[in-house]
């Protein structure tokens, strides 16, 4: 009877030691090997819940609808990061839009961490409707898990701005990061408050999907909704958005991924830029408040910049905020260089979802933010 050979051998081996470790490795490290990198189709591989419409009206083309031509530098440029939708309104009509690779005005992406935007949103509107008594409510007050030690004096206010100070590791390329953990996982709730202070709230900003979800469980727990339910009652169905969305959650009756995972096309997707532009109005009913959303789109100057240089210069409440030319642009901003724009200067909202950043960085921003800016100020009138 012949031997197998080593080489044979030891590959059975490292299979049997593979397949152990596939076994007993925890659910959400095997999920992030076998998808190994976040994707703005995953809402196909997460449960989900619906985001309901109700009298949804879509968005009037303009005289001018799709008039322009971009030239061979601006397509290429769109077209080698990946764009999936490049969509421009003014003055609440569609002025420009072009989808690629299969996708379409109807086609859901996960706008990632734009998501975090629209928890600011909500917070600002259980604070309108005395359910949140402000942004400098004690954390404590709403999160059992830290009414009792020092993690519940955080302030609402240290969240949104992301200076809570926690220890939250934002680590997008390690699968055995916290960021990880939530995205794959299905204890989000353990994951969010298992969090330790690192250091004092309220002086810096360091940036951490920990500090969102945390602000939806405030939500929830002020409001008695989860923050799918109250999406759509205050927001989603007052905004007209014509399609169900999607908020992705860590399992079946879970909780939503706050802190990245609303699913949506680019066109309903405008409407929360068009509601920055409304300062908070919709068809003549307040949905914010108007001093709540100024505020959250606006820089929290009164913070240092993460690397503790000088005042905080790009981002509000979950908002970033572009300085460019002259202009300071509201924005929401997702992984992969999902991006929602409120150009006030040309009453303008500008979507971008697609599958790749740009490489290049000039601090805290790729420099496919700005490009798509440029892109859209040759398009508008």
């Amino acid at each position: 009877m012949n031997k197998l050979p080593r080489i044979v051998k030891i590959l059975i081996v490292f299979a049997i030691v593979a397949a152990l470790w596939m076994i007993l490795a925890p659910n959400y490290l095997r999920t992030s090997l076998v998808y190994w990198y976040a994707n703005i189709d995953d809402y196909k591989i997460f449960e989900n819940n619906s985001v309901n419409v109700k009298d949804g009206k879509d968005w009037e083309e303009s005289d001018s609808y799709n008039h322009y031509q971009l030239d061979s530098v601006d397509r290429a440029y769109l077209e080698n990061h990946e764009t999936v939708a490049y969509l421009i309104i003014q003055n609440g009509e569609i002025l420009y839009e072009e989808y690629w690779d299969g996708y379409n005005s109807t086609s859901h992406s996960n706008i990632f961490s734009a998501t975090k935007s629209i928890v600011s949103l909500l917070i600002g509107i259980a604070i309108d409707e005395g359910k949140i008594g402000s942004v400098d409510d004690r954390i404590g007050k709403y999160i059992p898990e830290f009414s009792g030690d020092n993690r519940g004096k955080i302030s609402i206010r240290n969240l949104l701005t992301m200076s809570s100070g926690l220890d939250w590791d934002e680590a997008y390329s390690s699968p055995f990061s916290i960021t990880t953990k939530a995205y794959y996982g299905k204890k989000l709730r353990e994951v969010a408050t298992q969090q330790h202070l690192a250091e004092k709230p309220g002086a810096r900003f360091h940036y951490q999907s920990g500090n969102t979800q945390l602000l939806s469980f405030i939500v929830e727990a002020a409001t008695g909704e989860t923050i799918s339910k109250y999406a759509e009652e205050k927001l989603w169905k007052p905004l007209q958005a014509t399609q169900t969305a999607l908020w992705s959650v860590d399992k079946k009756d879970g909780d939503e991924k706050a802190f990245c995972c609303f699913n949506t096309n680019a066109r309903d997707a405008a409407r929360f830029g068009q509601l920055v532009l409304n300062h908070g109005n919709w068809n003549g009913k307040q949905l914010i408040s108007e001093s709540y959303l100024k505020e959250a789109t606006k820089a929290a100057s009164y913070l240092l910049n993460e690397e503790q240089t000088k005042p905080l210069d790009f981002y509000g409440f979950q908002y970033w905020i572009l300085p460019y030319k002259n202009m300071n642009i509201p924005y929401m901003r997702g992984h992969l260089g999902q991006y929602i724009y409120s150009i006030a200067e040309k009453n303008a909202v500008v979507v971008r979802f697609g599958k790749l950043k740009d490489k290049q960085k000039a601090g805290q921003i790729t420099m496919d933010i700005p490009k798509y800016v440029d892109i859209a100020l040759k398009i508008l009138q």
